[in-house]
């Protein structure tokens, strides 16, 4: 029996969001997933302060309007160029600024950025009060429960706290594993590191005050319902990318609306009435389609029609062209299915 779910729409904006993947929550993969989800709040890819310095803005900070509410992550550890990038974020008109202080690759670690900026909460504090300063939006920071051997309760404690008291912050979303900045891939780090949820548990108890988010190999919805009834928030990674279709219930149960998407082949056809959009634009829009191969993941002929999806030869033409085809794959292998004989059943004379 599902875990029961206090539902308003007037809980946290925190309540229930998709991680900020590099590679894959760009503007086609959220568009996809607003499609699905009205209410679950959306993050862009961790986007450098100095690619906003230096680099083509529009390329990294350009959304669409049915986004919202949508969050630009930013990765960077100076004050003055974080407070730069958060008063562009307002001016392009997002609905938060979250700073990375969770990510332990090599190359961010060389940045002096992520997970590595938690043995300088002080330092922290200051970025978070330099954006806040600088816009009226909400700042939030997404960080470990440790660094290293200092994976203590008390070590991810302090850091709350300082950047809390002296930076203003007031939203924190944990990711319940330590980062291993030394010997471990960026993917080893999502899945050697132990999870400890009672980490953040324990930050809401301590700090009621603030808002706790909860990240970290969370799929199954009663999972999410579990971890509601001790922190402020969830935030779902890989199994929302993966498995899409797995946020179609998520706002009538986590948010007490209707349901947005009934069903997946209309959700499938109103992607590629985006899809056409991008083709009339000059657009390729093979990068856009790759985000709902996931969309039918455990349902008779799924891998036929993620085959066709994927296929070069259709990526050439207009999008409605690879729909037809994977629709035909789609069909041609339910009919193969259904026509194929069940040992199992029992004649009857």
């Amino acid at each position: 029996m599902p875990i029961a779910v206090r539902t308003n729409l007037e809980t946290s904006p925190w309540r229930l969001s998709v991680a900020p993947m590099i590679d894959w929550t760009d503007r086609h993969c959220r568009t996809f997933h607003r499609l699905i989800t009205r209410h679950t709040r959306l993050y862009t890819e961790m986007v450098t302060t100095g690619a906003l310095l230096h680099g083509d803005v529009p390329r990294h900070l350009d959304f669409n309007p049915q986004e919202h509410p949508v969050a630009l992550q930013l990765g960077g550890s100076e004050p003055a160029d974080l407070a730069h990038c958060a008063k562009l974020a307002e001016q392009w008109g997002y609905d938060e600024v979250n700073l990375n202080c969770g990510c332990p690759s090599e190359r961010v670690q060389r940045g002096a950025f992520g997970a590595c900026l938690m043995a300088e909460p002080m330092l922290v504090a200051d970025c978070v009060k330099a954006m806040r300063d600088a816009t009226a939006l909400p700042v939030t920071v997404k960080h470990r429960i440790g660094i290293d051997r200092s994976d203590s309760y008390a070590f991810v404690r302090d850091f709350v706290g300082t950047v809390a008291e002296r930076g203003g912050c007031e939203v924190f979303i944990v990711h319940a594993r330590s980062a291993w900045l030394q010997g471990l891939s960026p993917k080893e780090n999502r899945e050697i590191p132990p999870l400890r949820y009672e980490s953040a548990y324990r930050l809401k108890q301590e700090f009621p005050h603030l808002t706790i988010v909860v990240n970290g190999g969370i799929r199954h919805e009663d999972e999410i319902a579990e971890h509601l009834r001790h922190v402020d928030g969830v935030m779902v990674g890989r199994h929302a990318y993966h498995e899409p279709w797995a946020m179609a219930t998520w706002d009538e149960r986590f948010f007490g609306d209707a349901p947005l998407a009934r069903d997946r082949d209309a959700t499938e056809d109103r992607l590629v009435q985006y899809l056409q959009e991008l083709a009339a634009a000059g657009v390729p829009w093979g990068h856009a389609s790759r985000h709902m191969l996931g969309l039918r993941n455990g349902t008779p002929g799924a891998r036929r029609w993620r085959q066709v999806w994927s296929d070069s030869r259709y990526k050439a033409g207009p999008p409605e062209a690879a729909q037809q085809a994977a629709r035909q794959a789609l069909a041609l292998q339910n009919r193969r299915l259904s026509d194929t004989p069940n040992p199992f059943a029992v004649s009857t004379p």
